[in-house]
């Protein structure tokens, strides 16, 4: 079904998550591309003011800028607490704002939109100041599942188990996972890659894990021997997935 309109003032706008992949344009879903060519607005994450948009790099493929209202938020990088609040709460406004027009806006982003995303923060806070607000996603590719394609590994089969999570420097945590399951995914991994490269040695899993980094996509790099990444920072687009 389209959009009955590019915006309608008598009404409130929709918000539409849109995952648009870990990378590759060609994985964006024809749903979300619909979206995207539909909606007046297309907002974008970014870290900072200035900076480039991984995610917009993705739907500018699809999008022509001089067509659209293109704006960008910015979800900053801290575990500042009363920072990230500030920021959430500016990426609200700026969205409610057209919404309260009647434009609807597709919000992309990298992957899907229910996993690890901004997305997950703006349709939360939207919801808790705006509850008339309309608020759906559309799944994308993650990383992840990227990653497992590239690397043409499966990342589970029959009964095994498999934990997707945020790469930490609790070293116990992160030995405790790769103990309790068959596949691990760890994901922004450059941060802490040396520590968790002593871990796998320690655990006898060094030859099990592989990287990549911007999987997919025009930049990507993988390593499948973890030792070379010794004192190296591949990026914040970095995951590590251990297979037993």
């Amino acid at each position: 079904m389209s959009l009955q309109a590019e915006s309608n003032p008598a009404s409130i706008g929709h918000l539409y998550g849109l995952g648009i992949g870990p990378g590759d344009p060609e994985l964006v879903t024809v749903k979300a591309f619909r979206l995207m060519k539909e909606s007046p607005v297309i907002a974008y994450p970014k870290k900072r003011m200035g900076e480039k948009s991984y995610a917009l790099t993705i739907a500018e493929t699809y999008i022509n800028p001089a067509e659209k209202e293109m704006l960008g938020l910015v979800f900053p990088m801290t575990r500042d607490r009363e920072l990230l609040e500030k920021e959430w709460d500016r990426a609200v406004a700026a969205v409610w704002e057209r919404l309260s027009q009647g434009k609807h806006v597709a919000f992309v982003t990298e992957g899907d939109p229910m996993l690890y995303s901004t997305f997950i923060h703006l349709s939360r806070r939207l919801k808790e100041l705006h509850p008339e607000a309309e608020v759906s996603s559309v799944p994308g590719i993650s990383s992840v599942n990227g990653a497992a394609s590239r690397l043409d590994l499966p990342l589970a089969d029959g009964d095994e188990q498999i934990a997707i999570v945020p790469a930490t420097k609790d070293q116990e945590r992160m030995r405790k996972v790769l103990q309790d399951h068959d596949t691990v995914v760890f994901l922004k991994v450059a941060k802490v890659l040396d520590p968790t490269i002593d871990l796998l040695e320690e655990l006898g899993l060094a030859d099990r894990a592989m990287v990549a980094a911007k999987v997919t996509s025009g930049q990507e790099m993988v390593w499948r021997k973890v030792e070379e990444l010794r004192g190296v920072n591949p990026g914040y687009l970095t995951l590590m997935v251990v297979k037993k």
